[in-house]
Formats: structure tokens, C-alpha cells, sequence
């Protein structure tokens, strides 16, 4: 039960009892502790409406409250502002039955699917990916959290020229060069020979244009873009030497891929491939046409007019037959939701590509179907590093597998340095290593809001204090080593007076459903990230102004220790829909 909500929304409905005037949405605020009362009503916006002095209206409210609310113990007018003070058995009900509906989730009734990864087979995940990954599973755990049923799904581009450029790199290589003759991850080994043909690439325009060609004309005559793009014509066609060894190097694109997913912490409900969906979509371009939704140039190229909702004209089909991503787009969302029971569908894609899914959401309207109403493109901003931009051709990106690895050695050493885990096994400690090292980048990805542009920075990371990953798990761990010392045994709570910070701590415990849901909502994790780094500065503040396990009073002791396996649960769940573990011993 969210404490904030329910006197809000008590206070809506004595206003429209009162003044005879519509339920409006009011808001109180959680007083600090050194504030008199819990929460406080500012009257002021109701002046000009009541045409009432502000103090006159708290008071007629407090009044009010005190008859019709049997959770409010007194009140105060301070010059218009109406401060609240809430009875102490109000707290502890509310401790109660936070700690008893915990994990019980009120179903929607509706299913969402979740598109996120969706990479290309000729390189491996980079630091981009991660943010991706980390979006999209973590706005999946939200959303179940929230009630719904979620299906995770990605489509890997495993086909077109760029997969067809590594594919020669290595033919022309003539070394035969598997994964399993190399030691070298599958992802890693296909990518190598990606940023080989482009160095070969630009080697040949290089001397075209020293031979006197423009460079618009290299680019497109460089023997080797030829002889890529015939591989592909090929691939079209079917050519089974071609075919044979697309499959077997996607093989180990793959292979690479599931590694570095499940060092992440993310998986899928569902995969498609574009091999198998890039033609989807060509059967609605005829029914497009005998519709009118859709036109003919003189060339043969089929088009859509999309200025009559702020857009240009979009192309679906070329003059040769071939169609575009968008044409493929489209066939795909209407797959999806003719396969599945789905009521919405969400991409997780970045900023760049928000004209992309602008026109294929209105082009599906044109089209008539009820669900493009439902599809939404979760639009995030790219992440750079101090150094700048990353450039996949040029083999200047930062690999994933890279970055765990890194995060994970970052944490060993910091958290040697600070002896945090000394009394640990080996084993214990190697856990600690990663579970702390991979929270580091998973809380400092998700607590940016996902609509903005990041600067990601490994050292700054990796702090046990601040609004970092591992300041939040060291506290989880200390409340878990409190609750072991104390043996602790959860019992409801009977009769106690908290004090003003107890109180304030019981108050951010009650608003998480709501933070979820708003969460939910806006697809935002920086909102549940956000949230679990205030329940932790609440506590820690709660923790060092009141003692628990020497605690003489034992009503007081229990209550505390209440608190305090609450907070530990609330802090585990939030980090979990953020895709991140705890560990019990720091």
C-alpha cells in the first residue's frame, strides 16, 4: 500500500465532499525528518478556486481528515501549508502488509513482446549492444513485475553484403581458420575478417583514385566490393558453396553470441532470422496497390505517400523487384502479431533510427491494422567513452566480452585494495569478482534515462560508495550479515512507535509498487535504479542513527529488524529487474 497515494487520494475525495467541486488530482509531499508531521498539503492552488483564505482551507481539510480518515492522528496549519502526522499503527500495518504482498503480482492480462539485441553475424557485441541488451531485458523484467506477460525476442541480421564481406575476407585468406583451430571466440574470429576486407577495401580505392578514378567511382568498381557483391548474389540464388559456408561461419557468430549473452544475463523467448523474414513484406506491397495505400512510378519502384501525416514519400520496393529493410519491417510486425497473442509490440532500438519506425508505424496504419497503435519504439541515445565514437569497420569499437572482463578485473582490484572481501573463499570471492564488476556497468547504464546520450566511464563505475552498483549490493550484504547475526525470523510487527526516520524509510518501502509501475509505463529502468539508491541512502541513514542488534528494547529490535529485511528484499527485486545479482557477503 503506497502511504503517499492513500492520503492523497483521501484528501481528493474530502475536497469534492467539501467545495462540491470535481475529485482533482492532489499532491502532498513526504516531509524531511526535521519537519513537524509526515506530509504536507500546500492549499495555495485551491485559493483561486475556493476563493478561501489558504489557511481557512487547511484547516477545513485537516478537520475533515481527522473525522473521516482513521489513519490521521493530528494536524497543523503553517502559514497555508497543511502539515499531516499519521498514527503510528497506520506504519506499522502498512510494514505489514508491504512484507506480506510482496511478491504477489496483480496479472494485466495482456502480453507485450520485447524486441531488443538484434545483431549483425560479421562482429562480435560491443559496448552499443550492452546498452541495448541491457534495456530491453531489463524493461522485460519490468514489465512482468508489473503484471504482464512478456516474450523477449530478438531478429539477427545474418544476411546481406556486410555478411558477405567477411565471408570473402576469410575465403580469401586461404588459412581454413575455425574457432576451434584458433582459440579465438567464433563472433571475434568472423569480425577479425570483417575489418580485414575493409582495409583491403580501402587499400583498392587508394589506388584507383591515384589512378585517376573519382572516388565515388572506386568505391563502387574496388575489385573486391564486386566480388562481394556477387557472393551475394549468389547467396540469392541459392548457391550452395556459398550457402555452406554462410551457415558454417554464422555457426560460430553464434556460438560466440551465446556466451557473451549469458555473461550478460540476458536471454530470448524467441529468435527470427532475416534470412528467413527478408521477403516478408512483398505480399502486402500488391495488397497495398488494390488498396490505394500505395503507388507506382513509371520505373516499376513501388512507393508510399506519407506526407499527408508530416512525413515524404517512402520507398518499398525498387524498380528491380528487391525490397528494402522497411518493406521486410513491415512483413515482420505483421508475423509477429498473427503468430502471437500479443497486445503490443516494443523495439528497442537506438535514436538513430526514430525516422525508420516513425514511418513504419503510420505506413501499418495506412494499411488499416488496429494494432500499429500499439507499437512503440523504446528510442535510447548512444554511449561513447572519454575517447570518442566507435567505428566497427575500423576495429576501433569496445568488444563486450572485453568490457565484462574488464569491469570484472576493475572490481577484483578495487575491492582487494579495500579489503572488502577478505574473509571470503576463493570460490566466494570469484563470484563477488563478477556479480560486483557486472553490476557496475548494469546499474551505470540503466540509471541514465534511456532517451539520453551517455558518456560511459569503467573507473567511475566501480565505487562502493555514491550512486554506483556496488554501493548499493554492499549494502544488501551488510543487511544480510545483520539479519544472520540477529537470527532473524520474520514475524509481523504488533505495537510500536517508530520514530521520524523509521517512518521516512517505511514510506520510500511503500512507493516501490508505484515506482514499478510507473517504470512500466515510461519503460524507463533509470527510474527503479534511481529509487533503489534512495531506499539505500534512507536506510543507511536509518541504520547509523539507530542501533538494532544491541537494542535493549525488544519491540524496538523486532521492528528494526523488520525494516530492515524488508529494505534487503526490495533492494534485491529492484536490482534483479535491472538484470543485476546480489551476493550475501561483501
Amino acid at each position: 500500500m503506497n502511504i503517499k497515494n492513500t492520503i492523497e487520494n483521501k484528501i481528493s475525495q474530502i475536497i469534492h465532499t467539501l467545495y462540491q467541486i470535481g475529485e482533482s488530482a492532489v499532491e502532498v509531499q513526504q516531509n524531511k525528518t526535521e519537519f513537524e508531521g509526515d506530509f504536507t498539503l500546500v492549499t495555495f492552488p485551491l485559493v483561486k478556486i475556493l476563493k478561501r483564505s489558504p489557511d481557512q482551507i487547511a484547516v477545513e481539510i485537516g478537520d475533515a481528515l481527522l473525522t473521516q480518515a482513521d489513519f490521521v492522528e493530528s494536524y497543523k496549519v503553517v502559514k497555508g501549508f497543511l502539515n499531516i502526522s499519521i498514527k503510528n499503527k497506520f506504519f506499522l500495518n502498512n510494514l505489514n502488509s508491504i512484507t506480506r504482498d510482496f511478491d504477489k503480482i496483480d496479472s494485466k492480462n495482456e502480453t507485450v513482446m520485447v524486441e531488443y539485441s538484434s545483431p549483425n553475424t560479421n562482429k562480435p557485441l560491443h559496448l552499443g549492444h550492452i546498452r541495448n541488451n541491457l534495456l530491453g531485458y531489463s524493461v522485460s523484467q519490468i514489465l512482468k513485475e508489473d503484471g504482464y506477460d512478456v516474450i523477449k525476442t530478438q531478429i539477427i541480421n545474418d544476411r546481406g553484403i556486410h555478411i558477405c564481406k567477411s565471408m570473402l575476407a576469410w575465403e580469401k585468406s586461404g588459412t581454413q581458420e575455425t574457432p576451434y583451430s584458433t582459440n579465438i571466440k567464433g563472433d571475434k574470429l568472423v569480425g577479425n575478417y570483417y575489418v580485414a576486407f575493409d582495409k583491403t577495401y580501402k587499400s583498392q580505392i587508394a589506388e584507383l583514385v591515384a589512378a585517376g578514378k573519382s572516388e565515388e567511382e572506386a568505391k563502387k568498381t574496388a575489385p573486391v566490393i564486386q566480388e562481394a557483391q556477387q557472393m551475394l548474389l549468389n547467396w540469392e540464388k541459392g548457391d550452395e558453396k556459398v550457402r555452406q559456408l554462410w551457415l558454417e561461419m554464422n555457426s560460430w557468430v553464434y556460438e560466440g553470441f551465446a556466451e557473451t549473452y549469458k555473461r550478460l544475463g540476458v536471454d530470448f523467448d524467441q529468435i527470427q532470422y532475416e534470412s528467413d523474414t527478408y521477403l516478408l513484406g512483398k505480399n502486402m506491397i500488391q495488397e497495398g496497390l488494390l488498396k490505394g495505400v500505395l503507388y507506382r512510378k513509371e520505373d516499376g519502384s513501388v512507393w508510399c505517400d506519407l506526407s499527408d501525416v508530416g512525413l515524404d514519400h517512402k520507398l518499398l520496393l525498387r524498380s528491380d523487384g528487391t525490397s528494402v529493410y522497411m518493406t521486410q519491417d513491415l512483413g515482420t510486425a505483421v508475423q509477429r502479431f498473427e503468430e502471437n497473442d500479443i497486445q503490443k509490440l516494443i523495439y528497442t532500438v537506438g535514436n538513430e533510427q526514430d525516422y525508420h519506425f516513425d514511418v513504419l508505424i503510420k505506413i501499418l496504419k495506412k494499411f488499416g491494422y488496429p494494432w500499429a497503435e500499439n507499437l512503440y519504439h523504446l528510442s535510447y541515445g548512444m554511449v561513447e567513452l572519454p575517447a570518442g565514437k566507435m567505428k566497427s569497420r575500423e576495429g576501433t569499437v569496445v568488444d563486450a566480452d572485453d568490457l565484462m572482463q574488464e569491469m570484472y578485473e576493475t572490481a577484483k582490484e578495487k575491492a582487494q585494495e579495500l579489503g572488502k572481501l577478505e574473509n571470503l573463499s576463493e570460490v566466494e570471492k570469484e563470484k563477488s569478482y563478477e556479480t560486483v564488476g557486472l553490476g557496475a556497468l548494469k546499474y551505470f547504464m540503466l540509471k541514465v534515462d534511456p532517451k539520453k546520450k551517455m558518456l560511459f566511464n569503467p573507473a567511475e563505475s566501480i565505487d562502493f560508495s555514491g550512486n554506483t552498483g556496488p554501493f548499493i549490493q554492499y549494502t544488501y550484504a551488510r543487511i544480510q550479515s545483520l539479519l544472520a547475526k540477529a537470527e532473524y525470523a520474520a514475524q509481523p510487527v504488533d505495537s510500536y512507535e517508530p520514530n521520524a526516520s523509521e517512518k521516512e524509510l517505511v514510506m520510500n518501502l511503500s512507493n516501490f509498487k508505484t515506482v514499478i509501475s510507473r517504470a512500466a509505463e515510461t519503460l524507463s529502468p533509470a527510474l527503479i535504479a534511481n529509487y533503489i539508491y534512495d531506499v539505500v541512502k534512507s536506510y543507511n541513514s536509518f541504520y547509523q542513527n539507530n542501533p538494532i542488534l544491541n537494542q535493549e528494547d525488544e519491540s524496538a529490535k523486532h521492528f528494526r529488524l523488520e525494516l530492515s529485511a524488508l529494505t534487503g528484499r526490495t533492494i534485491k527485486k529492484g536490482l534483479k529487474l535491472l538484470g543485476i545479482d546480489t551476493v550475501d557477503r561483501m
